[in-house]
């Protein structure tokens, strides 16, 4: 009898271990949870096989404005407490630090762009081909 109370005793304890040990990594990732979605958003939501040659025809252009009109705004609406941001050791101004932070932004979405275009998400970010038959569709229905 006592044996079998040492084995559930056991098992609860491994129980409470494995519970302590998913907070623990669910505490970890939470503060993450924004930039993993905004990972997951450029892998698998974005089509880059249509937005590439749009950006490549001149669309960086509207990246670039985006990109400057983010800074602005972001920088008006959220100043950083004390004045400055803080950068590998460096102090950095309001619109600098934010300038840094969108340009990253929009580099990781790029580099997601990249990866999705080299297939090394496989099956997971395969879009449909649309056909010219729902373009002739679509088209008559808008006039």
């Amino acid at each position: 009898m006592e044996a079998l109370f040492n084995v559930f005793f056991s098992l609860v304890e491994l129980l409470s271990a494995l519970r302590n040990l998913v907070i623990s990594l669910v505490l970890v990732v939470i503060p993450w949870l924004p930039l993993l979605a905004w990972i997951g958003y450029w892998s698998l939501g974005v089509n880059w096989s249509k937005a590439f040659p749009v950006i490549r025809r001149g669309g960086i252009l509207g990246i670039i404005l985006l990109m400057l009109v983010s800074v602005l705004v972001w920088g008006a609406v959220s100043p950083p407490e004390g004045g400055s941001h803080y950068f590998l050791g460096l102090t950095v101004s309001n619109y600098t630090g934010k300038f840094i932070y969108v340009t990253l932004l929009t580099c990781i979405a790029l580099l997601c762009g990249s990866a999705q275009l080299s297939g090394s998400f496989g099956r997971f970010a395969s879009f449909p081909e649309e056909s010219a038959d729902e373009d002739q569709h679509d088209s008559a229905h808008a006039h």
